[in-house]
């Protein structure tokens, strides 16, 4: 069969995602006033997507600012392809210890230990074959069941080897020659948490950051009442289906709607690969949405239970806790686990809402 690329489907997702960041900040920020409940507001570009940064009160500029330099670090340090970054060194070490900063140690500990938890659905070795697909360049690819295959067998997750020294406070990882890691199912969550706590660190007790489906709020909104978080609608990316009200939390979504293309084979393929396929992971789901104090575990866990489907992720959730979950299946049910009962609130007729115990 001759493979060819083949063309995104969608416009653009960067507009795709700001026309969604729009609706969801009218909702979150849609109130004024003056002294400390004063609103500043910055947008970046950054992992590929716009991010939009808000906080009140007179320290408002200075978290921000901080906010911002917190994301330009990360975004240099975690991009494979830059020979500079970190990344990039890692996955050229040949198996040499490389040096990396506790945030980097953070994401790595926090995704080895949702990989064990859940049999391996979030895998960071994955970046091979994702690239294979076309999804980190954007040129997509149909590649054949062979080519697929010697890909996954660079796969080497459950080799990586993250060393903590505890005396001088750093961290070093190696990686097996040949194997090669992204930090894409982790590196927003990351951000967004690390953003929010530069923000505190300067002195603002009320803000917000959305990173691309990543949004992680500091403290409660300025008249003391909870964020009005919109959860998109995956049939409809530009709409939302409902809205959680929640405090201080992370809240990130992954889904099959966020990038796709159409093959020449007629079918369509996501960018959320099942590493034990290294096809698009095939589920009853449309998209996870995870309610988490960590924003880099809330990251994880949205990948992972996304891959692992409708069943084993409320079993996951039953089992392991921490967390609470909205999954929206393909027939337009939404589950929600039991934790936010009292906190979602369904605004689209479309959908069937049920909670799982």
């Amino acid at each position: 069969m001759k493979h060819t690329k083949t063309l995104f489907k969608k416009p653009s997702k960067i507009i795709t995602r700001f026309v969604l960041l729009t609706i969801c900040l009218t909702m979150l920020l849609s109130m004024s006033g003056c002294g400390e409940s004063k609103m500043s507001q910055k947008q970046v570009f950054a992992m590929d997507t716009i991010m939009t940064l808000t906080a009140y009160g007179k320290n408002a500029e200075e978290g921000l600012n901080a906010a911002q330099q917190v994301i330009s670090s990360l975004d240099v340090m975690l991009d494979p392809e830059l020979p500079t970054s970190t990344t990039y060194a890692i996955n050229n070490a040949e198996g040499e210890n490389i040096a990396v900063s506790g945030q980097i140690a953070k994401m790595l500990s926090t995704a080895q230990h949702v990989y064990k938890q859940s049999g391996g659905a979030l895998d960071l070795s994955l970046y091979p074959v994702v690239k294979l697909w076309g999804f980190i360049d954007d040129k997509f690819y149909l590649p054949s069941e062979e080519e697929i295959q010697a890909e996954l067998q660079k796969l080497c997750f459950d080799k990586l080897i993250l060393t903590s020294f505890p005396a001088s406070g750093s961290f070093a990882v190696s990686l097996p020659a040949g194997g090669q890691i992204s930090f894409g199912a982790v590196a927003k969550g990351c951000a967004a948490e690390n953003a929010v706590e530069a923000m505190r660190l300067s002195g603002v007790t009320s803000g917000i950051v959305s990173l691309g489906g990543n949004v992680q709020t500091l403290g409660l909104k300025p008249d003391g009442s909870n964020w009005n978080i919109a959860v998109q609608d995956p049939n409809n990316p530009a709409s939302h289906l409902g809205v959680l009200s929640l405090g201080e939390t992370a809240v990130v979504t992954s889904g099959s709607y966020q990038r796709y293309f159409d093959g020449i084979d007629g079918k369509t393929y996501h960018h959320i690969i099942n590493p034990a396929t290294g096809y698009p992971a095939e589920s009853n789901l449309l998209s996870v949405t995870i309610v988490c104090n960590d924003g880099t575990m809330a990251d994880s866990l949205s990948t992972a239970m996304f891959v692992l489907g409708e069943t084993k992720a409320l079993n996951y959730w039953r089992e392991n806790g921490g967390f609470e979950m909205i999954l929206v299946k393909k027939d337009n049910t939404i589950i929600c686990t039991k934790g936010l009962m009292e906190k979602f609130t369904l605004s689209n007729n479309n959908y069937t809402l049920k909670y799982s115990e």
